[in-house]
């Protein structure tokens, strides 16, 4: 790949503005589904990208008794991990940019950073919402990820590879692991939705009890930012559990229904269920996520041993 074509590629596409554009289109339609599943309204095509630009062009405050390049910089690596993360996944359906052998661990650590920079913005600042917040954000971290993870080994155990690109194309092949995985389809949904922290996972940035959480200083570019890298994760996630549990992703055509179909799903659960505490989260998700996703990696093995 020549000098052009990489800078193509983490710019253009599939990362830079194409996973943006995508990710603010995602937005809109996770807020439209949900509103509609409410009986409200909701936001118009055009809010996301409105709401962006609204902060980009505010000024960005950095309070005192922080450290400032912390503050700024946070928000900057977290939007950089998740963008990287974009190049290693079948984005719209097309071939992954870059592979390598074990690129689906990669990947996994690359969408962690977000919430990691979450955290730690959160405990730059003297503020007491923001200190609660990212306690909630790492404390919460702990209860999804390690069930996330497990969940996406699944189908990597059943194509035998560590690379996307091979566990999609196996799941091209075969009979979709939604149907002899439903478990570990259903943890890594759960999973992604904590992720992200979408209700009734919304615990670090519950504006009824700590206004916004880790983020509750932050305003203008760096706001703006946390919440784009918030969308890339959001597509990248979907396009994960599409290429991996629904038959794979081939062409622009499934990238599309498939994870539209995901995000019907989740758009969904966020309207069916209550806020759960941070203890429930932490206490309920870690025991039955984990248990269940090892249950069926047990499984899994059990049966290639037995094949």
């Amino acid at each position: 790949m020549s000098a052009a074509q990489a800078w193509l590629t983490l710019l253009v596409f599939p990362g830079g503005f194409f996973l943006l554009a995508t990710g603010l289109l995602y937005e809109f339609i996770d807020r439209k589904l949900v509103a509609r599943y409410q009986n409200r309204v909701g936001p118009r095509w055009f809010q996301p990208l409105a709401d962006v630009v609204k902060l980009l062009a505010k000024e960005e405050i950095i309070p005192t008794g922080v450290e400032k390049t912390l503050f700024i910089g946070l928000p900057i690596v977290g939007l950089a991990g998740a963008l990287t993360a974009a190049l290693y996944v079948p984005i719209a359906g097309l071939p992954p940019a870059f592979s390598f052998r074990g690129d689906l661990i990669v990947t996994l650590y690359l969408l962690s950073l977000m919430t990691l920079c979450l955290g730690l913005s959160g405990a730059n600042t003297v503020n007491r919402f923001s200190i609660i917040g990212a306690t909630r954000t790492l404390t919460q971290l702990f209860s999804y990820e390690a069930p996330f993870l497990l969940a996406l080994l699944g189908p990597a155990l059943s194509a035998d590879s560590w690379q996307i690109g091979q566990i999609n194309d196996y799941a091209i092949n075969n009979l979709w692991m939604i149907v002899t995985q439903p478990i570990g389809f259903l943890v890594a949904l759960v999973g992604l939705m904590g992720k992200l922290e979408l209700p009734p996972f919304d615990a670090p940035e519950a504006e009824t009890e700590i206004v916004s959480g880790a983020l509750t200083e932050y305003s203008g570019r760096g706001l703006a930012l946390f919440r784009l890298g918030k969308d890339v994760e959001l597509v990248i996630g979907l396009t994960l559990i599409s290429a991996l549990y629904l038959g794979g992703l081939a062409n622009p055509l499934e990238f599309l229904l498939k994870t539209l179909c995901v995000l019907l799903v989740m758009a969904g659960l966020q309207s069916l269920f209550a806020r759960l505490r941070i203890d429930q989260t932490v206490g309920l998700w870690w025991r039955i996520g984990a248990l269940l996703a090892l249950l069926q990696l047990l499984a899994i093995t059990i049966g290639k041993v037995l094949l």
